[in-house]
Formats: C-alpha cells, structure tokens, sequence
C-alpha cells in the first residue's frame, strides 16, 4: 500500500486507487494515514467530521464510512491476498488504525528525512544536511491534502506540515548558504521573500546571500522593505536579530564571510543574543 498526503490525497493498493470520492471518507482516510501505526479514537474522528456538535447517529455513521473504506481496501486486495481489508483498518481500543509501515507513507518519509537532515546539521555536516532536507522538500507535489475538505481536526494537522515544510526549506537554505552556495540561491530567495513579505529569517538570508554575493546595496535594500512593511502593517521594528545584522552589513563585518569550521545553526544564530 502507498499514501501521499503531501498534495493531492493518493492512496493505492497494487497499483489501484482506493481514495473515495465522498467528502467525509477522505477525511477519515486522510487523517487515518497521518498516524498510520497509531489507534485514533472514535472521539477524534467524529470532531473531525462534525466538530463539536455531531449528530445522534454520528457513531453509526462513522461505522459505515469505516465499512466503505474496507470494502475499497478488499476489492483493490483481491480474492487471492493473504492480507484482509480488516487487517489494514482495524477496531482498536475505542478507536480505529490504519496499519501500513510508516515508509509507504510520504508524510512520515518526509519527517524521517527532515530528522536526518536536523541531526547532520548539529553534527556540522552541511553537505549532508542540504541533501537530506532537499530530498525531503521534493516529496511535496503541493499544498498537503489540497484536495481534502478538512475539519478542525486536518485543518491544525495541515497547518504544522505547512509550517514544517517552511521550516525545512530555511534549514536547507542555511545549509547552502554555510556551503557558499549563496548565489544559487538568490533567484530562489527573491521568490520566497516576495511570497513570505513579512517573514524575518528568509529576509535575513536574502540579506547574507546578496552581500556574500558582492551586493551590499541590494542586501541593505531587502532590510529597508522589510522594516517598512512591518512598521506600516503591524507597528513593529525588525526583530533584534535581524536588526544586528543590518548593522554588521553596514560595519562590514568579518563574521558575515563564509568561513570553515564549527557550523552556526541559523542565520540569525550569527547575532543572536
């Protein structure tokens, strides 16, 4: 069996989709495959399908939305499989588990990879670190579960992928950037601070990679915009981080050069308190 949630909701058994097109199955297919390995209970399933207020027959027809999954997981397993559809989706101490391991599933692929990359990071292994944070990033084909109407329940799960995915695409950058890779990176970064205007971190390494790249100017501009925007929106000057950097830029100070040996966290990290 293989499930993709990093996109478009897939879930296949040999080849033949087993993705219901009714609204309220997916949600419990997708949240389900989230936490493959894992018993939900009953209790979260009916929030995510009806919040805080299900119907009387809510646990009734919570039941036949699980019948249904298993009838599509049995017709795709065939007649000639060792393995029953009640196998896969099981009764499991108030609740219900989808036993599929965890590598056919792209969501915890993706986590495994990001917790490879996050320790070569702490081991001063940027090379490493870069690679694996990008091979996780490519598992993505777009927003998580796009294709999902999701409940209060999906709704916070997809939130943390998102900002997960975020994070590890700053955690990648940071690594290309302590491996001098600070003009690849440019056309990149310019992308992403116009899509995140307000975000600190990408800003701050647009900032280090265009003065790595000879352009102080264009660095100290990228700080301009963004102090404009979050003094004219939200009222608040550039974090103290981003503002000691500034200031380094204008110092030209040694400490921004690329430079071998023990490995920084962040690029904030370079003028942290």
């Amino acid at each position: 069996m293989k499930i993709e949630v990093l996109g478009a909701l897939r879930a296949e058994v040999d080849g033949e989709s087993i993705v219901p097109t009714a609204g309220k199955p997916r949600q419990i297919l997708s949240l389900l495959s989230l936490y493959t390995g894992q018993a939900l209970p009953v209790s979260t399933l009916m929030e995510e399908l009806w919040g805080s207020s299900p119907p009387q027959s809510g646990l009734t027809t919570l039941q036949t939305y699980i019948l249904q999954l298993r009838r599509r997981l049995g017709a795709a397993l065939g007649p000639d499989s060792t393995c029953t559809a009640k196998d896969l989706l099981t009764t499991r101490h108030g609740g219900y588990l989808l036993r599929v391991p965890a590598e056919a599933v792209d969501v915890h692929q993706y986590e495994r990879l990001v917790a490879q990359g996050r320790a070569a990071t702490d081991a001063g292994d940027d090379g490493t670190a870069a690679d694996r944070f990008r091979q996780a990033l490519a598992l993505w084909r777009g927003p998580a579960l796009v294709d999902v109407q999701a409940g209060s329940v999906l709704e916070i799960e997809v939130l943390r992928l998102e900002e997960s995915r975020l994070g590890a695409v700053e955690w990648r950058i940071d690594a290309d950037l302590r491996l001098g890779r600070h003009c690849e990176l440019l056309p990149e970064l310019t992308e992403l601070t116009a899509r995140h205007d307000q975000h600190e971190g990408l800003h701050s390494q647009a900032m280090l990679a265009l003065y790595r790249a000879g352009r102080q100017a264009s660095a100290l501009e990228v700080y301009r915009r963004l102090r404009c925007r979050l003094v004219e929106r939200l009222g608040v000057e550039p974090s103290p981080q981003v503002q000691r950097l500034h200031q380094a830029m204008l110092a030209v100070d040694p400490k921004l050069d690329v430079v071998a040996g023990p490995r920084r966290v962040s690029t904030f990290d370079l003028y942290a308190v």
